[in-house]
């Protein structure tokens, strides 16, 4: 099997795994996918900065921006100025979001016990390696901390001065 064949069975797996959440939670509670994996995310540590929720996720800044302003907009989240660093905003569930936090959960969880229910524990185990070597490859930086899987995959024929 060649890596291009890799690559979309990586692309078929991310997709079917979100079949639950479109069928089950998107439009009985009006949240997309991004303000779902935020929520989820909020409410599992508790508070987050935004930009702890884009390297927690790999969503880029933009996209996580327009989910905080969601989730705040339907009264899901408080964001607040941590008093040690006012520049950072804090975010945090309201009574609603952890409402909302808690009836998704058992969904989440139901996801990960089904995926993974035909692994071994040590399967598991190297799946989460193999998963972490793939996300600290595509994380990687250079000494200007460009993205060298943005450098490395750049199209032989694109040229940053057209745009």
């Amino acid at each position: 099997m060649g890596v291009a064949e890799t690559l979309h069975r990586i692309l078929k797996l991310s997709n079917r795994l979100m079949a639950p959440f479109s069928t089950y939670l998107e439009h009985r509670y009006k949240i997309s996918v991004n303000e779902f994996r935020l929520l989820m995310l909020i409410g599992r540590y508790g508070t987050a900065a935004s930009h702890e929720l884009v390297e927690m996720t790999g969503v880029n800044a933009m996209s996580v921006s327009r989910a905080v302003s969601a989730l705040q907009k339907h009264g899901r989240i408080h964001v607040n100025r941590d008093p040690a660093n006012r520049r950072r905003k804090t975010l945090s569930l309201t009574e609603e979001g952890e409402r909302l936090y808690k009836v998704m959960r058992p969904q989440t969880d139901l996801v990960a016990t089904y995926l993974l229910s035909e692994l071994k524990p040590d399967e598991v185990d190297m799946l989460n390696r193999v998963l972490d070597t793939l996300i600290d490859t595509l994380e990687a930086t250079d000494e200007e901390g460009r993205s060298l899987f943005l450098e490395r995959t750049r199209p032989a024929d694109d040229d940053e001065d057209a745009a």
